[in-house]
C-alpha cells in the first residue's frame, strides 16, 4: 500500500537543497571581472566647443567618457597667454568646470593645457597633456615654438625648469615683467608652444617658482642670442642654462669644546687629533695625503710636518699645504709616492694651535703604507673624428665629480695608472682654453661654454690593460 507523501513536506525539503547548492556554487565559482582599464579618459563634449573662434564666455565646461577627477591643478594647468589671476578648476562625476577670473583680450589665442592634471577615478589613468584652445578673434593662431633646454656645465636635463617668453624685447623685461607664455621641461629636456601669434619673442629659461623672473644670479637661466620670430613651422632650438654665480654654502664653525664645569658633567674631550684620510687603509699613489684635524685650527706651521722613511730620515721635494676653508682643518702632503712604502709622519707638539691656544699634548707620529702599481689598471683612449679646433676637453666623472680633465691634443691619450672604478664621459667645448668650464653672463651677452653628455660609461679594472674607443 503506497502512503500518501505530504505536500509541505516536499516544499520544505526542495527549500533545503535550493538554498545548500545556491551556497555552494556561490562559494566555488566566485564572479569574475572583466578586463583592466588601461585607457585615459576621452573628452566627448566640450561648451563652448573646443577651438571656438569668437569666444565670449567665462566658463569652459568638459565631459569625459566616464568618472574623472583633477589632480594638483594650480601646479599642472598652465594658461596662455600667462593670466593675472589662475582660473577655477572644479570637478564632478565626468565633468570638468574652468572658470575664468580674466577678461579676455581681444583677437587673441587661449589655450588651456592641463599637463597631468586629469586622470580617471577608477585607475587614475592620466589624460596626458590635454588641451583645450579657443579664440576670442576670428582664427585659431598657428605659431610653433620646439626645442630642448640642456644644463651647460653637465650636459643633462632638468624638468624643474620653465621656457618663458616676453613680448617685451628689453632684457629688462625677464627681470621686472612676468612672461606672456610659459611652457614646462619634461624629464628629456625637452619644451613645445604651439598655437601662438605669428609675432617676434624673447625667449629665456627659468625655474618654476612663483615669480618666473630673473631675480637672482645664482638661478639657472639661459637666453637666446636672437629674438624668435615665430611661424607656423621652425626647426628645433637649444637653449644651455647655466648659474652665473654659485650659492655659496653655509657652513658652521666648530669651536673648540668648553671644559665643563660642573663635575657631573659628562667630560668634553678638549686634544687635539690628527687622522690619515686613506685609501682602505692606503695612501693612494695619484694623490697627496691628506691628514684631517679634529676641528679648526688658528695656527698651522707646515714646516713642522716632516715626511720620514722608517729610518726616521728625512725626505725630500715633498711639499705641505695647510686649508681652513672647511669647519676642520685639512693638511695636504704633495709627493711623487713610490709604490708599497712604509713611510712616517712625524708632527711636532707645537705645530697647530686652535683659538684658545691649544696645541698637540706631545709630537705625533702618523704611520703609513702606499699602494702597490698592480691596485690601478693602465689608461688608454684613442679619438675618433678628433678637431683640435674645438678645443675639446674629455671629462672623467665620478659621482658626478670631475677627478680628470684632459686636454684632446692628439688621437690617443695613455696612462700607466688609474684607479679602478666606474666613470661617465663628457665633452667640454673650451673656448677660452682654459681646461674648465666657465659660466655665462646675460648682461654681456655671455653664453656659458658647453658640455656635452657622451652617453658613455667606462669601468677601469685593476691590474688591466683598459683601452676605449671615444667617438667626439
Amino acid at each position: 500500500m503506497n502512503k500518501k507523501i505530504s505536500y509541505p513536506f516536499v516544499i520544505a525539503a526542495l527549500y533545503v537543497l535550493v538554498s545548500y547548492c545556491m551556497q555552494s556554487c556561490a562559494v566555488m565559482i566566485p564572479p569574475s571581472g572583466g578586463p583592466k582599464d588601461t585607457l585615459p579618459p576621452r573628452l566627448m563634449l566640450a561648451l563652448p566647443k573646443d577651438s571656438s573662434i569668437n569666444f565670449a564666455s567665462n566658463k569652459v565646461t568638459l565631459t569625459f567618457d566616464e568618472f574623472v577627477e583633477v589632480k594638483d591643478a594650480q601646479k599642472n594647468l598652465i594658461v596662455s597667454p600667462n593670466p593675472k589671476n589662475t582660473p577655477d578648476v572644479e570637478y564632478k562625476l565626468r565633468n570638468v568646470t574652468v572658470k575664468l577670473k580674466d577678461s579676455l583680450q581681444s583677437n587673441t589665442t587661449y589655450t588651456l593645457n592641463f599637463g597631468n592634471a586629469i586622470q580617471d577615478v577608477n585607475e587614475g589613468n592620466i589624460a596626458k597633456n590635454f588641451s583645450y584652445v579657443f579664440s576670442t578673434g576670428k582664427y585659431i593662431d598657428s605659431g610653433v615654438i620646439k626645442g630642448k633646454v640642456l644644463l651647460a656645465e653637465t650636459g643633462k636635463t632638468d624638468s624643474t625648469l620653465i621656457v618663458v617668453l616676453h613680448q617685451n624685447l628689453a632684457d629688462s623685461a625677464v627681470e621686472k615683467e612676468k612672461p606672456r607664455y610659459y611652457t614646462l621641461v619634461d624629464a628629456k629636456g625637452n619644451f613645445s608652444f604651439t598655437n601662438l601669434p605669428m609675432k617676434k619673442f624673447a625667449i629665456y629659461v627659468l625655474p618654476n617658482d612663483y615669480n618666473k623672473r630673473y631675480d637672482d644670479s645664482t638661478k639657472l637661466f639661459a637666453f637666446s642670442d636672437t629674438n624668435i620670430i615665430v611661424k607656423s613651422f621652425a626647426a628645433p632650438i637649444t637653449l644651455y642654462a647655466f648659474e652665473e654665480a654659485k650659492k655659496k654654502e653655509v657652513t658652521k664653525a666648530v669651536a673648540a669644546p668648553a671644559v665643563a664645569k660642573n663635575k657631573l658633567a659628562k667630560k668634553v674631550d678638549t686634544q687635539i687629533k690628527l687622522l690619515l684620510e686613506l685609501d682602505n687603509g692606503k695612501q693612494d699613489l695619484l694623490n697627496p695625503l691628506s691628514i684631517q684635524i679634529n676641528r679648526k685650527m688658528k695656527k698651522i706651521d707646515t714646516s713642522k710636518f716632516i715626511l720620514c722613511d722608517t729610518g726616521f730620515h728625512k725626505l725630500s721635494n715633498y711639499t705641505v699645504v695647510a686649508d681652513t676653508s672647511h669647519p676642520l682643518t685639512k693638511v695636504y702632503i704633495n709627493y711623487a709616492w713610490k709604490e708599497d712604502l712604509l713611510l712616517k709622519i712625524i708632527v711636532a707638539k707645537d705645530a697647530v694651535a686652535d683659538s684658545l691656544g691649544t696645541t698637540l699634548t706631545k709630537a705625533d707620529t702618523l704611520f703609513f703604507t702606499t699602494k702597490r702599481e698592480s691596485d690601478y689598471g693602465s689608461l688608454r683612449f684613442r679619438f675618433l673624428n678628433i678637431d683640435t679646433l674645438k678645443n675639446q676637453v674629455l671629462q672623467i666623472i665620478s659621482d658626478n665629480k670631475i677627478v680628470d680633465a684632459i686636454k684632446i691634443t692628439q688621437k690617443e691619450y695613455y696612462r700607466k695608472l688609474y684607479k679602478p672604478g666606474e666613470y661617465e664621459l663628457k665633452l667640454l667645448y673650451d673656448k677660452n682654453k682654459n681646461g674648465k668650464w666657465d659660466t655665462g653672463n646675460f648682461k654681456h651677452k655671455l653664453q656659458p661654454e658647453i658640455v656635452k653628455d657622451l652617453n658613455k660609461k667606462i669601468t677601469i679594472k685593476q691590474d688591466w690593460d683598459n683601452e676605449f674607443d671615444v667617438t667626439l
